[in-house]
């Protein structure tokens, strides 16, 4: 096909781990084809009267530390110039990102190819969108009443994991067991003195052995990564320490993506990451899902190329300028 142009919301270009990014994958792939690779930043966006656009680069990528990419040219575009539009700027999900994610929507009739669709994104919090599916997950409470997360971290044997809402890369989440003299001021902590909500899940034992980032690209799972925590630490994100393995899909991981699969798609969500500990999905993660290099390695596929597969087929039915 002919070359297309290929853009990316992200974040600063000259941060990225050429080792493990996995945006600066999907960048690579994208050259490898022929495409034009551009980026811009959230603070590059605008609306110029009309249309939304921003300062972008054009530049060449090469997975050489220190020396990961040239600029061939800098210039405000309107992002309708854009074929395919990769919106992959890290979490947090603030009031800037979801401002983003509206902007960039204002196209004209010509809009790109999203990956992911910005509505999607808004709509499909990480930690929250798993409670569609509650025969899926732990058993969970989405509270900011102290007497309810005390009731239920009592109540759970094994112990209850607390995360903030849209937390990310393992930051604010504990563990506390039954009769832990630090549960009051946790939760007081997390949920801000009860002005905010908190994540509580019962504790699943199985996580001690890591727990699965699935990737999926248009519902079907493509790849895998088993996240096992540090010998002293309950958390498997890479991010806080965890080490990637070849990780199995089983049945019940199979099942999951399964039921997954037709929100994703009428969402336009066509590249997320979920978690999975032991037989339960904890997130679905949309933003900007990572696990991608590492699956790779591990189970020698190549997830960046499934994606750019399925960006080509989606943008070859754009309208013409």
């Amino acid at each position: 096909m002919a070359p297309l142009t290929l853009g990316f919301l992200m974040d600063p270009l000259e941060t990225v781990r050429v080792d493990h990014d996995s945006t600066f994958a999907l960048m690579l792939e994208a050259q490898k084809r022929g495409h034009r690779v551009v980026y811009f930043e959230q603070g590059w966006l605008r609306f110029n009267g009309r249309v939304a656009e921003a300062r972008m680069r054009h530049v060449t990528v090469r997975r050489e530390l220190g020396r990961h990419f040239d600029v061939l040219d800098e210039a405000p575009r309107e992002l309708s110039t854009v074929d395919v539009l990769f919106l992959r700027k890290d979490p947090p999900v603030d009031a800037e990102f979801l401002h983003a994610t509206q902007l960039v929507e204002l196209c004209g009739d010509r809009p790109p190819v999203y990956i992911n669709d910005p509505a999607g994104i808004r709509d499909a919090n990480e930690k929250l969108f798993s409670l569609r599916y509650p025969d899926l997950m732990p058993d969970t409470r989405i509270t900011r009443e102290l007497p309810v997360l005390l009731d239920f971290i009592a109540r759970n044997a094994q112990g209850t994991i607390l995360k903030p809402v849209d937390g990310f890369g393992g930051k604010g989440i504990l563990f506390l067991a039954p009769g832990d003299r630090n549960a009051r001021s946790a939760a007081e902590l997390l949920t801000s003195g009860g002005r905010e909500a908190v994540v509580a899940q019962a504790y699943i034992p199985e996580s001690r052995q890591g727990d699965k980032r699935i990737i999926l690209v248009d519902g079907e799972p493509v790849g895998g990564v088993l996240r096992v925590p540090s010998g002293d630490d309950h958390r498997g994100n890479m991010a806080a320490g965890g080490t990637p393995h070849k990780a199995v899909l089983s049945a019940r991981d199979l099942e999951i993506c399964e039921r997954l699969k037709p929100e994703l798609r009428k969402r336009g969500l066509l590249l997320v990451g979920i978690d999975v500990l032991g037989d339960y999905l904890t997130e679905v993660n949309v933003t900007s899902p990572t696990g991608l290099v590492e699956a790779n390695h591990l189970d020698d596929v190549c997830i960046e190329a499934r994606v750019l597969d399925v960006a080509e087929r989606l943008a070859a039915r754009r309208p013409k300028a």
